[in-house]
């Protein structure tokens, strides 16, 4: 069974901001289906900039991406790669 889901930790001194979500959301838009950023009992779609910033994220906070879809593998994978390189951030 293929886990569609993947925790991350922000790692980036600036938290879960506006050009991080961007990113995401950039990201996001290529699935074929519905992609999620999930943090505590909060979900919101990753393909909306303002819904991720709704999500408070600082540096050290936990997230989870999820995918509905098995065939969006390559979009999930692309997303956490922005959370473990600190979304190209030097701090």
């Amino acid at each position: 069974m293929t886990k569609l889901s993947r925790d991350v930790i922000v790692i980036n001194e600036l938290g879960l901001h506006a050009r991080s979500a961007a990113r995401i959301a950039e990201i996001a838009r290529k699935a074929n289906y519905n992609v999620w950023v999930i943090k505590g009992k909060k979900k919101v779609e990753a393909s909306s900039i303002l819904d991720i910033l709704t999500l408070e994220s600082p540096k050290g906070s936990k997230i989870t991406v999820k995918i509905d879809d098995k065939s969006d593998l390559g979009v999930l994978d692309d997303i956490v790669k922005q959370f473990e390189t600190r979304f190209g951030e030097l701090s």
